[in-house]
């Protein structure tokens, strides 16, 4: 039996930009050791694997060495796929059930709004070696639920920044770490990058996910609810976010890049 596959590029404006993905079609439940070869194989810093269950759909994520509790840029893949390819109807939200709880995905004409919780930093002191391995002197330093978070004072600092990996991958028990400061591009409210060696992704290009955190942050500190943000890795992204509650609305576009069948 073939797999349908498809390699998507999510927070992307046209094709090789954003953040890639792959999504499998699955029509049953497969062993969670083979997710993880296909993860292997496939060797981007994520790939969704979508199943039918009551009232929606099951969604796992694994990056190339571990499963993932939460990603953005796969969910936006994934829902991506799911109307393109007309599996799911048009006409009402798609609900993914995850590792985060049910996650919703809805279509905004060319946007795809995904409905996450907002998981904000809360000051730290920061990991013991993580400014040596970033070269950098913060100030904030936080955490989120899943990831350290750093404030530097500007945009040219955050792009210009060159991790120690291996000093990254060494620190024990970190997901990932986010650097993030107000754009000097007014098109932006604000820039980020993030950094996950840990978990086998020495840099994502975007990351929907740090974004759970973005969001309320600047949103605080800006005094907006809705911003738009700018991932500033060599590939680039944008995502424009949207704070409710205790909820981040995360929007961005996605486009095809190949479509195939996995034969495994």
């Amino acid at each position: 039996m073939t797999i349908p596959i498809f390699h998507v590029d999510a927070f992307a404006e046209k094709p090789f930009e954003g953040n890639p993905a792959v999504v499998c079609l699955l029509g049953e439940e497969r062993p969670e050791g083979w997710m993880q070869s296909v993860a292997a194989e496939m060797n981007l810093s994520a790939t969704a694997f979508i199943r039918p269950v009551d009232r929606g759909y099951e969604l796992r994520w694994f990056t190339p060495t571990v499963e993932i509790a939460l990603c953005g840029h796969a969910t936006l893949a994934s829902a991506h796929v799911m109307w393109t390819e007309n599996v799911a109807g048009r006409s009402g939200p798609i609900r993914f059930h995850t590792k985060s709880g049910i996650l919703k995905c809805n279509r905004a004409g060319e946007i795809i709004e995904l409905n996450f919780p907002a998981t904000s930093p809360i000051e730290t002191v920061p990991e013991s070696g993580l400014l040596d391995a970033l070269r950098v002197r913060p100030c904030f330093a936080g955490k989120s639920k899943f990831d350290d978070f750093l404030v530097v004072e500007s945009e040219e600092i955050v792009r210009s920044l060159k991790p120690d990996f291996q000093a990254l991958r060494s620190i024990p028990g970190m997901r990932g770490v986010i650097v993030t400061s107000t754009s000097q591009d007014p098109r932006y409210d604000f820039v980020s990058r993030f950094f996950a060696p840990g978990v086998g992704i020495d840099e994502d290009p975007v990351t929907g996910s740090a974004h759970c955190s973005l969001a309320p942050f600047w949103s605080e500190r800006l005094g907006k609810s809705a911003m738009t943000a700018f991932q500033a890795s060599k590939r680039g992204g944008i995502v424009r976010v949207r704070v409710e509650s205790d909820r981040a609305v995360l929007g961005g576009k996605a486009t095809s890049v190949l479509r195939g069948e996995l034969a495994a």
